[in-house]
């Protein structure tokens, strides 16, 4: 087992890798932009590297200070976290080079499920149904011609990154020229390849994904699905498990694909298989994530197993300890992702000092964070301040106590979406769990929820 560990990431993943690390008796290294300096990360560490200036490509992009970091203090892996470096291929192979391990799959892994394109042929090959769509296209009238073939409604989708950048919906041809030409743009200027595919577009449908862990050994365990169709802008924001409406039998064939997926893959550690599934109870691969995801803890919730600690273990070259059939989902969990933004203006981020912070308590209540009371919340990354999570054993009861624990979190000095959530959970589509990826969307065109909400 590893004797010490750098975190390179920040905000509540780090604090919860580093907590992880603490409870298996793992020294830490926190690693942080000057712009962290009093970050809680930075804190509860027990040690930290400053590695540049508030700018991500300055500091937590920066692969060369994160691995002197590594080295100038004798750590012998690196976890890191989600977004940032996490499925930076390069990063993973510059990390094998100087003898550090990685925390995650190996490089070449990354790098082929990095490629959507390369992705769809592995799935397409490994018997995965993966969505209708075409290869990578490189030029406008090219890709005009595949989407006449695929036929409208579409999706542009970047080949390389995630998080929502790069993918454009195409409802004709008129459209579609102009609509490429952004699409290749957004994902030049986001992750350096402005190579895209098309999709088809399925809709209605729900966004469902598996979790997996997988040994250096050859062992492939699922635990479960999550429901994350809750979205804006292709940006989850609240996550489920079990999902409500999927039947047993869909249930256990997604299962069953994922499993494909991982060993067609080749994967090792943590990963995400992700999933729409059509109302016929069709369901189709999209992409995997390379990664711990955000949404993690719905998981942990209702498995009882420690996602990140596995990660850690799995690393270090320790096999899986249970078998599939060890794997009970007990319950329901929910989680909101609490972002630091003003819904009511289009979803302004906000930045500030935490004027007022009480988190909510009570069993199977967990807020993920790294606010503290009187913290400045910087204005260079990503909107996520916390993530409110509540188990409970029946999904209705899970809801009410979601309302309850919204109630009772007070974050002031910040604008945040809190009262956004508690708005969605009483809409009886969610309450019924028959809704799809174009839930918000749609309760905004109709004016189901206040304007003020949005």
């Amino acid at each position: 087992m590893f004797s010490k560990i750098l975190i390179a990431n920040r905000g509540e993943i780090a604090v919860r890798v580093i907590r992880a690390c603490k409870e298996m008796g793992i020294s830490t290294v926190a690693v942080f932009s000057e712009a962290d300096r009093e970050a809680l990360h930075v804190c509860l560490a027990d040690e930290s590297v400053c590695i540049g200036p508030a700018p991500v490509k300055d500091s937590y992009l920066n692969c060369t200070a994160i691995l002197s970091a590594a080295i100038a203090t004798g750590a012998e892996a690196i976890h890191p976290g989600y977004g940032l470096l996490s499925e930076n291929a390069k990063f993973a192979e510059l990390c094998a080079q100087c003898h550090i391990a990685f925390i995650g799959p190996p490089a070449e892994v990354i790098s082929k499920m990095g490629d959507k394109d390369m992705a769809r042929k592995i799935m397409q090959a490994a018997g995965v149904p993966v969505i209708p769509g075409s290869a990578m296209v490189t030029d406008a009238a090219q890709a005009a011609q595949e989407a006449e073939r695929i036929g409208y409604p579409l999706l542009i989708k970047a080949r390389s990154g995630g998080g929502g950048r790069g993918i454009r919906m195409v409802n004709c041809t008129e459209e579609f020229e102009q609509a490429f030409r952004l699409a290749s743009s957004e994902a030049q200027t986001a992750f350096g390849d402005g190579a895209v595919y098309l999709e088809k577009y399925l809709f209605p449908a729900k966004h469902i994904e598996m979790q997996i862990l997988c040994d250096h050994q050859g062992k492939v365990v699922v635990l479960g699905e999550r429901e994350c169709s809750v979205q804006r802008k292709h940006q989850k924001l609240i996550e489920e498990s079990p999902c409500a409406l999927l039947s047993e039998k869909t249930r256990e064939e997604m299962a069953r694909a994922a499993e494909q997926a991982a060993r067609a893959a080749h994967y090792v550690n943590a990963g995400t298989i992700e999933f729409l599934l059509d109302r016929d109870q069709n369901f189709y691969f999209m992409e995997m994530n390379t990664r711990i995801q955000v949404e993690h803890p719905v998981t942990e919730m209702v498995t009882g197993i420690d996602l990140v600690k596995w990660q850690i273990r799995i690393a270090a070259g320790v096999p899986i300890s249970f078998d599939q059939k060890d794997v009970q989902v007990e319950g329901c969990a929910i989680e909101c992702r609490i972002n630091a933004e003003n819904p009511a203006l289009n979803f302004r981020p906000s930045s500030g000092k935490i004027t007022l912070l009480h988190t909510p308590g009570g069993p199977w209540v967990r807020f993920d964070t790294a606010l503290y009371q009187d913290y400045m919340v910087p204005p260079f990354y990503d909107s996520l301040i916390g993530k409110l999570i509540v188990h409970a054993q029946t999904r209705e009861e899970a809801i009410r106590k979601m309302k309850a624990a919204l109630c009772e979190l007070v974050v002031e000095g910040v604008d945040h979406n809190a009262d956004l959530y508690r708005n969605l959970l009483c809409e009886p589509d969610f309450q019924s769990g028959n809704y799809d990826t174009g839930f918000l969307e749609k309760l905004e065109k109709a004016g189901k929820v206040s304007k003020q909400t949005f």
